[in-house]
Formats: structure tokens, C-alpha cells, sequence
């Protein structure tokens, strides 16, 4: 009985040992069935999930394509430490390699798609020694216009980025005359106290009367009680000069 279980753990490993038993391989995901618009660039895309670490040099992709008619299967690009694009066939500079190894990534570009592009696409990738595993087939269909669906995501696209940018520039704006209004608005505070300054005829009344007083002076005569200019002689003064001379004339004549 050991003996019997003994050989059955030691075919095990010998199986395990040569990669027929797996426990875990190659993993691949891609974006499933797809449309594209006559002429135009499409990206197939394929990424990978390896149990084993990424060794560039050691990986490997093969990407084939299956006709709808299904004719024989055409190789559409290969790849092993750099991109190798067909040289012949339907698919001959047509081939864009849009992979990353180191990422996982595994995804190509066909230019300008024509309708004898309809049919099945097939990735595949080993990373040794995970060289088992699942495969990724996309379906690719070539038409003449692009369906409502892929329109209307892209009409909502476009109007999206453009509403973006209308609301981008409507507060630019806003916030300039914002801006504006409060530089007119500390520079109408400014010059308010300034012309209150400069202005000659903001004065108080009773401050004016003083003003006016004081520019013009007053003399009162204390003979008589009377308010006289003193810049100009007063009538009783000149009389009273005058009989003095006369006087003193007289006293000369009679001498």
C-alpha cells in the first residue's frame, strides 16, 4: 500500500515537474465583442495575469485572426523581446504594437480597418513557465457608421467638455468683475476723505464768521462809542485838526 502511493505522489511531481500539471497559468482578459467604423484606427485590447514574475526576455505574444467565413486562421503579429509586424498578408503595415510586457499589456492597434477585417481576433501569451492557460478572442465588426449608442457616448463626450469649458470661462469672468468692482470700491473710499479735504467751502458756518472777523479789523472810539475802520481818518478828527491851524494862523497875524 505505501508502495502504491509512493509511485502515484512520484508520477505527481514528475507531471508538475514538466509542466503537464499546473496549478495556476496565464490568465487574459480582453474587451470582448467591438464595432469600428470603415477606415478608421481600432485598439484591440488583451492584458494578462501570470502566477510566475514578468522576465521580458523570455515572453512571448502571438495575436491570430479567424475570418468570418471561417477560412484559415492568418497571423496578425508576434511578438518576443520586440514587436514583430506582418510582412505579408491582409493585415501588412497595418500593425501598430501598443503593449506593455512589464504592465501586462498586450494590446495592438489596427490602422484603418477595412470590412475584410470582420471576424475573430485571438490573443495569446506565455510567460514561462506559465505557458498554459486561457486565451482572449475579440470579435470585431467593420461597419460603415458608427451605431446610435457610440454616437450618443460620443455627443455626450463632446457636449460634456464643452459645458466644462463654458462653465470654466463663466467664472473666470465672474470673478474679474468681482474683482473689478472691489478695486472701484476702495478707490471711490480713497478719494472720498481726499475731497473732503481739498474742498475750500466745507466749513462751518460759525467757523466762517470768525474767518470773516478776523480778516477785517474793527476799531471802536471810546469818546464817543462809534465803530470806525481805522484805515480811514474819521470826520470829527479832520474837524477838529482843522480850527487848530486856523487858530494858529491868527496868533501869526497878530503878531
Amino acid at each position: 500500500m505505501c508502495a502504491k502511493g509512493l509511485h502515484v505522489l512520484t508520477v505527481l511531481c514528475g507531471l508538475a515537474a514538466s509542466g503537464v500539471l499546473q496549478v495556476s497559468g496565464i490568465h487574459i482578459s480582453t474587451s470582448g465583442n467591438m464595432e469600428a467604423v470603415n477606415g478608421t484606427d481600432v485598439r484591440l485590447k488583451c492584458t494578462f495575469y501570470s502566477s510566475s514574475p514578468i522576465n521580458p526576455s523570455t515572453v512571448t505574444i502571438s495575436w491570430t485572426f479567424r475570418p468570418l467565413t471561417h477560412g484559415r486562421e492568418e497571423s496578425v503579429f508576434h511578438y518576443q523581446q520586440r514587436p514583430y509586424p506582418p510582412v505579408d498578408g491582409i493585415f501588412r503595415k497595418r500593425i501598430i504594437w501598443d503593449g506593455d510586457v512589464m504592465g501586462r499589456d498586450a494590446s495592438i492597434i489596427i490602422r484603418q480597418v477595412k470590412f475584410t477585417y470582420n471576424g475573430t481576433y485571438i490573443c495569446q501569451v506565455k510567460n514561462p513557465p506559465d505557458v498554459h492557460g486561457t486565451v482572449g478572442e475579440i470579435k470585431l465588426r467593420v461597419v460603415t457608421t458608427a451605431s446610435f449608442s457610440d454616437l450618443l457616448l460620443l455627443a455626450l463626450a463632446v457636449g460634456g467638455g464643452i459645458a466644462l469649458v463654458v462653465i470654466l470661462l463663466v467664472i473666470i469672468v465672474s470673478c474679474r468683475r468681482c474683482k473689478r468692482r472691489r478695486q472701484r470700491q476702495l478707490e471711490g473710499n480713497e478719494e472720498a476723505p481726499r475731497k473732503e479735504r481739498k474742498d475750500p467751502t466745507a466749513c462751518h458756518p460759525s467757523r466762517a464768521i470768525h474767518l470773516y472777523l478776523s480778516e477785517t479789523s474793527i476799531e471802536i472810539d471810546s469818546s464817543d462809542g462809534m465803530i470806525s475802520d481805522p484805515s480811514t481818518p474819521s470826520s470829527s478828527s479832520s474837524e477838529d485838526e482843522g480850527p487848530s491851524s486856523d487858530d494858529d494862523d491868527d496868533d501869526d497875524d497878530s503878531d
